[in-house]
């Protein structure tokens, strides 16, 4: 099960790889006239937090839009919209367990080197989750707080790299205390935007 998403993960990778190229410019004229938006997709391995070390797969996309006209201090900030579907290789003796969530938030890139842009965001939403249970309470959904932190690596032309971990808070879940999924995501993503030109 595990083999046949990550094949599907990359071949998805490769697909966007190819085809976006051909619409992209050779020579982009300016940063300010084009789409300000990177969108992604990848791959999760996410700590359910449901009994001890209990790790989940599953994929993640992202879209990022950042505005043209922010002042210079402001440069690098952004809005993130972000969801999981943490579904794949169920734990041995659990009878059902799926965690997905649906984000939204802030997102500052540092853009001051050419081929590596580090960021940090923090995002809310809702989490909806199954659980195993002996009633027919198997689900629910919560608020959900997200603190998180990567880098992305320019592969080719718009095509990016990235490695992300966010940490999550599910909040009052089934009592006064919070769940706290968290894990890392390796994915790709494709920046609308002309390449940023190299500084000397």
């Amino acid at each position: 099960m595990h083999l046949k998403l990550l094949l599907k993960l990359i071949f998805a990778v490769l697909f966007i790889t190819a085809v976006f190229p051909v619409y992209s410019q050779v020579t982009p004229a300016a940063r300010q006239g084009s789409v300000p938006i990177l969108v992604g997709a990848g791959f999760s391995d996410f700590s359910v937090d449901w009994g001890p070390g209990k790790r989940m797969e599953g994929i993640s996309a992202w879209v990022d839009w950042y505005p043209n006209r922010l002042p210079a201090v402001l440069h690098g900030l952004g809005i993130e919209a972000a969801g999981h579907d943490i579904n794949y290789g169920l734990p041995a003796g659990f009878s059902r367990m799926r965690q997905d969530t649906g984000e939204g938030g802030a997102i500052y890139a540092w853009n001051h080197f050419h081929n590596f842009r580090p960021y940090v965001k923090y995002l809310a939403g809702i989490g909806s989750i199954d659980f195993p249970s002996t009633s027919t309470y198997t689900h629910d959904t919560f608020s959900v707080l997200s603190p998180g932190a990567g880098v992305e690596y320019r592969a080719w032309g718009h095509i990016w790299i990235r490695g992300d971990y966010e940490y999550q808070y599910w909040h009052h879940t089934f009592g006064p205390h919070d769940l706290n999924p968290n894990g890392f995501t390796i994915g790709a993503s494709y920046d609308f935007r002309p390449p940023v030109p190299e500084r000397r």
